[in-house]
């Protein structure tokens, strides 16, 4: 099979930097076909009961154990994680087959979920989201006020670690101006589908019709 149409993109950030907002905001252009392509979250398999509400290959796959555990054995995702007793995973297989049909997908994770996906599939876009400054971040993740210093402390402490790893990704966002911000999402999405490679499977027929001798 060729290359897939669709783009896959990473993006992480550290807590508090905005980045479910923007992905949020993101999905709302591609549902108003304001990107090139259509774009979607990943979704990814768990062992954990559907809760209220969530549908089945809507919010994740749902399977059992014994399933999850034999695709683990298939080498089936591009990572997995066991989290309170349930596994949660990405399957290589179920984004593939999103790109194919020339939708991009993106997956929410950190850093380190990252290295894990880039090493499989170099391929793969990542946008790293940042803060417009240490104490935008703070007040940020202070919240309401309602959190004991040292646990504020903490997560501060987490966040500075997540940001020291920046630089292992394709592409920087700062969450100062949040429209800004969204705007440079969709730049950076849309630029991927305007690529040449991608533009010469698109417009194959268009291509050899305009260069014909």
């Amino acid at each position: 099979m060729g290359k897939p149409l669709g783009n896959l993109f990473i993006v992480a950030a550290p807590s508090g930097a905005g980045k479910s907002s923007l992905i949020s905001a993101l999905l709302s252009h591609s549902a108003e076909q304001k990107l090139n392509n259509p774009a979607q979250l990943s979704v990814s398999h768990t062992t954990r009961a559907p809760r209220e509400g969530e549908v089945d290959g809507e919010h994740y796959h749902f399977v059992d154990v014994s399933e999850f555990e034999a695709l683990i054995k298939q080498d089936a995702f591009y990572e997995y994680a066991k989290v309170f007793d349930n596994y949660y995973g990405t399957s290589k297989a179920a984004i593939s087959d999103k790109l194919d049909q020339g939708i991009d997908v993106f997956l929410d994770i950190d850093w380190q979920g990252a290295r894990q996906i880039k090493a499989l599939n170099p391929e793969v876009i990542s946008i790293f989201v940042l803060p417009p400054s240490i104490e935008a971040l703070r007040m940020r993740l202070d919240g309401r006020g309602k959190d004991a210093p040292a646990v504020i402390a903490k997560r501060m402490q987490e966040a500075v670690s997540e940001m020291s790893h920046y630089d292992e990704f394709d592409y920087l966002v700062v969450n100062d101006d949040f429209n800004k911000a969204v705007a440079d999402f969709v730049s950076i999405v849309n630029s991927q589908a305007l690529s040449l490679p991608k533009q010469n499977l698109r417009h194959s027929d268009l291509l050899a019709s305009l260069t014909k001798k």
